[in-house]
């Protein structure tokens, strides 16, 4: 395996943990530096040591290409295993640096104005990891979200001009799924509705909701199809 590696800078928690997570994969693949970079032939093996290290919240990309080349038969369900891994990454970006401390995701059900949906849209983003403007815009299609635009959002100045922008931001604050984002886009138009200003647009923000709300409910009933037969099914077959 190598030579033997420091101890991992635990002076930020969330950012050892990331570490932690690191370390364990290679160990269970059993393999250098050296043989992940060259697995991988994207990161180089100073990057992926440094990743592990505990010093840095590496980018995801360098997480995405050190949890790929540490794959082996041992592992059963790679999904989660990322899933997990953007979950460590995110807290340690948000514990590094986001500007003030959110305690939890915040609950779009909750909110009844319009400056509540602005200050929950803020919040998202932290608990995002606080990504920056420019990361934002290149996670978003062409044109949807401009980091002016962004900028101006996460400083609590302006709304998103349309439902568009809006799940364009959400998504960058990886809000991605359609029963999550129905609820975003319900909290919009319930603050909207006593903004005089965007009340004449109010009919797109409807209709994007309903269409959240139809494509939530297509991929409840695919989840559930997907879910294993009862036993009892099984036998008669």
């Amino acid at each position: 395996m190598g030579r033997r590696e420091n101890p991992i800078d635990r002076t930020v928690p969330a950012r050892a943990g990331l570490a932690d997570f690191l370390r364990a994969r290679r160990q269970l693949a059993e393999l250098t530096y050296r043989q992940m970079a060259a697995h991988s032939g994207a990161v180089s093996a100073a990057t992926l040591e440094r990743a592990a290290s505990g010093t840095v919240v590496p980018a995801w990309d360098t997480v995405e290409e050190f949890i790929l080349a540490t794959v082996s038969e041992k592992d059963f369900f790679l999904e989660g295993i990322m899933d997990h891994g953007r979950r460590l990454w995110i807290r340690a970006r948000r514990a590094t640096r986001a500007p003030y401390y959110v305690h939890a995701a915040p609950d779009p059900t909750l909110l009844a104005t319009a400056a509540d949906f602005l200050r929950a849209l803020r919040q998202q983003h932290v608990w995002a990891g606080y990504p920056t403007p420019g990361e934002m815009e290149r996670t978003s299609g062409p044109g949807e979200l401009p980091t002016t635009t962004v900028r101006r959002i996460i400083a609590g100045e302006a709304l998103p001009v349309d439902p568009q922008q809006a799940i364009a931001f959400l998504k960058a604050c990886y809000v991605v799924t359609a029963t999550d984002l129905e609820q975003w886009l319900a909290a919009a138009v319930r603050g909207l509705q006593d903004v005089p200003a965007r009340s004449r647009n109010l009919a797109k923000w409807v209709q994007a909701h309903q269409r959240l709300a139809e494509q939530a409910q297509t991929d409840a009933v695919a989840e559930v199809r997907r879910l294993p037969a009862p036993l009892e099914e099984k036998q008669a077959a």
